[in-house]
């Protein structure tokens, strides 16, 4: 298998670090989000840094673990789940999340946000659990 424990171990403290600071934002009312800029702008950022750490061990477990490097973002999770790492039910919000990022990168003036308000409120566990997931492997 070969993972390479300090990049798991690093990658998982990045999507914990912006969990952290997403739950101060979870807080926050639907309202009180939707008008506050500051706040939108630093749940952008913080689920992007999120997606992108859990998509760099999702590679990296592909690469090392399956021996097949997936073509776009959101398959690198259906492959995991086919390999019955992740559940296919994780799998399919993951991707979901990994579509989400390539229009905070891509068409960032088209981010809908209540559907990042809404991430923000119901997927954030997503996350955690796929970190866990990973950490199981090592």
């Amino acid at each position: 298998m070969n993972l390479n424990e300090e990049l798991v171990r690093t990658r998982c403290q990045e999507i914990q670090d912006s969990l952290d600071r997403l739950e101060r934002i979870k807080e926050k009312s639907k309202e009180e989000f939707l008008k506050d800029q500051d706040l939108k702008d630093i749940a952008c950022y913080r689920l992007l840094v999120a997606i992108e750490a859990a998509l760099g061990l999702c590679y990296h477990v592909s690469a090392k673990h399956i021996k097949k490097v997936p073509e776009e973002y959101a398959e690198c999770f259906a492959i995991l789940a086919n390999a019955n790492i992740i559940p296919p039910e994780l799998s399919e919000k993951l991707q979901r999340m990994a579509r989400f990022r390539n229009l905070l990168v891509h068409m960032y003036w088209k981010v809908d946000y209540n559907t990042l308000y809404g991430m923000i409120q119901n997927n954030l566990n997503d996350l955690c659990q796929f970190s866990k997931a990973i950490v199981a492997l090592l």
